[in-house]
């Protein structure tokens, strides 16, 4: 089961905690896209990347899992800070998963189809806060 231990899993540095996208070797995880109720995605570690130049937003990585019946189901997304003390999502339609949704007929859903869903799930996410945190801690 998957534990939230910023202590060890958030990470400060670029080069300290593995990439985000490391989620696309995790096994494949089905799951309906139309479940009641809330995901529970933890976080698992945040990646900050400072160019050296204060000109140059600084930009990072999060990474949340959810343990589900079939396996862990992570989700990862790059964010920049749009202005101080205001972080955004890079590219909304640009989360990495090893989820696969399947919609309620039993059918695979399409990567677009399937975007809607993981869009709801992320807006859900309280993962700002764990971002300042990590630029806090910075």
């Amino acid at each position: 089961m998957l534990t939230n231990n910023n202590a060890t899993m958030q990470s400060t540095s670029a080069m300290t905690a593995p990439p985000p996208w490391a989620l696309f070797s995790w096994p494949t995880v089905f799951c309906q896209a139309n479940l009641p109720g809330q995901p529970r995605f933890i976080h698992l570690s945040t990646r900050i990347v400072y160019s050296g130049d204060e000109t140059v937003p600084v930009t990072g990585q999060t990474l949340w899992a959810q343990h589900l019946d079939d396996g862990e189901a992570g989700l990862a997304w790059d964010w920049v800070e749009v202005a101080h003390g205001v972080v955004a999502m890079a590219d909304p339609m640009g989360v990495a998963t090893n989820l696969r949704l399947v919609g309620s007929a039993g059918q695979v859903l399409a990567a677009h189809e399937a975007a809607m869903t993981i869009c709801r799930w992320v807006r859900q996410i309280p993962w700002q806060d764990e971002v300042w945190r990590a630029l806090r801690a910075a």
